[in-house]
């Protein structure tokens, strides 16, 4: 890793691949074909994933109004991808990404058929449901490691910035629309429907990627054993300081996010006046809020990416202020809106700075040990937001969230390696791709 305090940059060749990216030359790396063809299995797997958690909260919520068994159901998709991320950074590190992550999209696929069918005919029960998003948070955990590593190999690294924000655009125009769509299918016909819309585009996603090529590790690549590989990464991981107190922070951050947004959230809306369309309406203004940030960052300079991301995604702690304050519709609305920029400015950040920084041999894994590290607290949040809410009351609940979020991002933006990591100078030819 490099950084500013450790090798001075030219700052030419930093202002060169920091510029800001016109929508055109976004778009420009469509060009490539094997990076068109990921795009359209992303574009069309993010079409149904951006309503599948808003379905699959509601069809819980058809089956039995209990938070606590909403958080067991989410909290059964968390605790196995937690479990075999590091199996799958390995994994996706020593085999071909690209098959990796087609045959664990048609595991999914298949997962969430089931989910639907059941949900759809009525039969669905809780221990289904829990046992089924194990299955499908088990072929996530191969899959998101494979997932972050292909885009550094599909693009040159000049190309990495528009074609981060070209992904960003992607999603953020898909999920405006899909929580809403959602909701309501929920109202109309059910939360089953869009289950099933998310299970034919994991098929889908998995289509579109036959025709995508990526070059072979050179054939004299020296041997290691899966053990060995994994204590490289930890080695890695450890040694990098930018990098573990980040995923320290996302630690507590995802845990209040998945616990209370995603469990106590839908809960509370739908007891409340917010209702289950209020809920969408807020989730489709998160992603209104992405998608506008993506634009903007097109003709925003980012040379400081960790610093910019810290900052970006405090602004996720407003949605529990909001919640806990004055929880009506159209100021949570505003706040997913405000929260959603700052995702986008995060997401931003973080994938410049491991493309950037991290071994492209070592990607996988150190996206895996992210991943372990920011995941591993997210069923604690899951499984304890729903009590917590029935000892203290849901709105105490929210504000202390919201406090605490801050604070956790203010902690991590004290770190010097964290608010002082630079875009790197790339060389001026690329090597082996792997």
């Amino acid at each position: 890793m490099r950084t500013a305090s450790e090798n001075p940059l030219d700052v030419d060749a930093v202002e060169r691949q920091t510029a800001p990216v016109s929508i055109r030359e976004s778009l420009f790396v469509l060009k490539d074909r094997d990076f068109g063809w990921f795009f359209a299995s992303r574009f069309v797997n993010l079409a149904g994933s951006s309503m599948s958690h808003v379905a699959l909260a509601f069809a819980v919520l058809e089956v039995t109004d209990s938070a606590s068994a909403l958080g067991y159901v989410v909290a059964a998709h968390t605790i196995p991808m937690v479990v075999f991320l590091l199996v799958g950074g390995v994994i996706a590190d020593r085999f071909p990404r690209r098959l990796v992550l087609q045959l664990s999209n048609v595991a999914s696929a298949l997962t969430q058929a089931a989910a639907a069918a059941l949900v759809i005919t009525g039969h669905a029960e809780i221990w289904h449901l829990v046992v089924l998003q194990a299955m499908n948070g088990t072929t996530m955990a191969m899959a998101f490691p494979a997932m972050q590593g292909m885009v550094p190999q599909l693009v040159a690294k000049k190309d990495l910035q528009p074609a981060n924000l070209l992904l960003s655009m992607s999603r953020g125009t898909l999920t405006v629309l899909g929580p809403s769509v959602a909701a309501a299918l929920v109202v109309g016909v059910g939360a089953g429907w869009a289950l099933a819309v998310d299970a034919l585009t994991w098929l889908l996603a998995a289509l579109f990627l036959l025709p995508v090529r990526i070059p072979p590790r050179p054939a004299d690549e020296e041997k290691t054993s899966a053990l060995e590989d994994l204590r490289a990464g930890w080695t890695y991981f450890r040694s990098t300081t930018w990098l573990w107190v980040v995923v320290v922070a996302f630690m507590v951050l995802n845990a209040i996010q998945s616990g209370g947004l995603n469990v106590l959230g839908p809960a509370y809306a739908k007891s409340s006046s917010l209702g289950v369309e209020g809920w969408g309406l807020a989730n489709s203004a998160l992603a209104a809020g992405m998608l506008i940030m993506t634009i903007v960052l097109m003709r925003a300079t980012i040379r400081r990416p960790l610093r910019a991301g810290m900052f970006g995604i405090m602004a996720f702690s407003l949605p529990f202020f909001a919640l806990a304050l004055w929880p009506e519709t159209l100021p949570l609305i505003v706040a997913m809106a405000v929260a959603g920029a700052g995702i986008e400015i995060f997401s931003l950040g973080w994938s410049l700075a491991m493309q950037e920084n991290v071994p492209g041999e070592m990607l996988s894994r150190a996206y895996s040990y992210d991943a372990l590290g920011s995941f591993l607290a997210m069923p604690v949040g899951q499984l304890l937001y729903g009590p917590l809410a029935g000892w203290f009351g849901e709105r105490p609940v929210f504000l202390v969230s919201g406090v605490l979020y801050a604070a956790v991002c203010l902690a991590a933006l004290s770190v010097p390696s964290v608010v002082r990591l630079q875009r790197v100078e790339q060389p001026a030819t690329e090597g082996t791709r792997v």
